[in-house]
């Protein structure tokens, strides 16, 4: 088994991994039904929102109780232009100011959260965190003409004005005839392919300078302060990002399911975001893939065996077990099989020698 995990710690066998991964990314949705393409894509978008999440939990070390707000002021951002603007004369200009907004938006909301909120610690900085859903609940609903109050926005079938003059109604995240692919295949592209996108950029970011600071910055700010790297500013720093990701998130939320309500910004869904996050793995890439499978799979598999009403129960199970058996996460399975084989094998040779000096030992008497 130590061999099997040491040989797929390699680099290069990793970058095999990696491509035949990407491979069958970009072939499955051809060969799959629609369902399965749905599922890989809300696990894409939930990946996004883990990372966010992990950025400011799992690398920096600090407490984020309301990343859901983040994806549902992305989701809203994105959605509210479309809605009202698609098939106008802004055509699929629209989508693109919807995703720009659902990444700024989101961004600035979080450096003016982090600049006010980052000195605090603890249980305050959880209160602050907290407070974000709670707010945005309300406030969605009492902006009913924007956000469309408790029914939300759906974009599945706006209206909008044909070449020939008459009114159609079509999905803007629809499959354009020229690409020859369904709906569920062209919005999987469209998630999949994003969230790539956002994980790269997400690796260069804490194999670089700023994941170096902010590992320094959780393991200790007076350390962190003694060697120049200022914590207010990379905890700032920090949430901030988290905001970002947590609004692209948002914009994959519309791309897959066109449609957004204020039950989106629910702080239960903010909770199962940090289990989530505990359960893949905190501060862990990889750990944010597992992290958003789990968010998606676990009441998909509940649904599916007619146990809806025990969601909740498997997932505290779950992270139960993965607190007491693998405190790092699934992320970290690899890692615990290596020092456990080590160990073992480690034993035998210590068991191995001391046999041979008693043998030694009776041959000479």
């Amino acid at each position: 088994m130590n061999a099997v995990v040491e040989f797929f710690g390699r680099t290069w066998v990793r970058g095999v991994v990696l491509a035949i991964a990407l491979v069958v990314l970009l072939v499955l949705p051809l060969v799959s039904d629609p369902h399965t393409n749905q599922t890989i894509s809300h696990i894409a978008v939930f990946a996004v929102a883990v990372l966010g999440l992990n950025i400011v939990m799992g690398y920096t070390g600090q407490v984020s109780l309301g990343h859901i707000f983040f994806v549902g002021l992305g989701a809203y951002c994105a959605i509210i232009p479309i809605y009202y603007w698609w098939g106008g004369s802004l055509a699929e200009g629209a989508i693109v100011i919807g995703f720009v907004l659902s990444l700024v938006i989101p961004g600035v909301v979080g450096l003016v959260v982090a600049l006010a909120a980052v000195r605090l610690r603890g249980l305050a900085l959880a209160m602050v965190t907290i407070a974000l859903p709670i707010i945005g609940v309300p406030l969605a609903k009492r902006l009913g003409d924007l956000t469309g109050g408790n029914e939300g926005l759906s974009i599945r079938r706006l209206a909008y004005e044909g070449s020939d003059g008459e009114t159609y109604r079509g999905n803007p995240f629809g499959a354009p005839s020229w690409s020859g692919l369904d709906n569920d295949q062209w919005q999987y592209y469209l998630a999949v392919l994003l969230a790539l996108l956002f994980f790269a950029l997400a690796y260069f970011l804490v194999r670089g300078k700023f994941g170096r600071a902010f590992a320094i910055v959780k393991a200790n700010e007076a350390v962190a302060g003694s060697m120049g790297i200022d914590p207010y500013r990379y905890k700032v720093l920090a949430f901030t990002i988290s905001g970002i990701y947590g609004g692209a998130a948002g914009f994959l939320y519309v791309v897959v399911l066109q449609y957004t309500s204020s039950e989106t910004l629910s702080f239960g869904h903010s909770i199962e975001l940090v289990i989530a996050t505990i359960v893949g793995g905190a501060g862990s890439i990889v750990g944010s893939i597992l992290g958003g499978a789990f968010y998606v799979l676990v009441p998909q598999l509940t649904n599916a065996w007619g146990l809806s009403q025990y969601t909740l129960v498997a997932q505290g199970v779950i992270i139960l077990l993965v607190l007491f058996l693998l405190p790092g996460g699934l992320a970290s399975l690899p890692r615990v099989i290596r020092r456990l084989t080590g160990r073992r094998r480690g034993g035998q040779h210590v068991g191995s020698r001391e046999r041979a000096e008693s043998t030694s030992g009776n041959t000479k008497n």
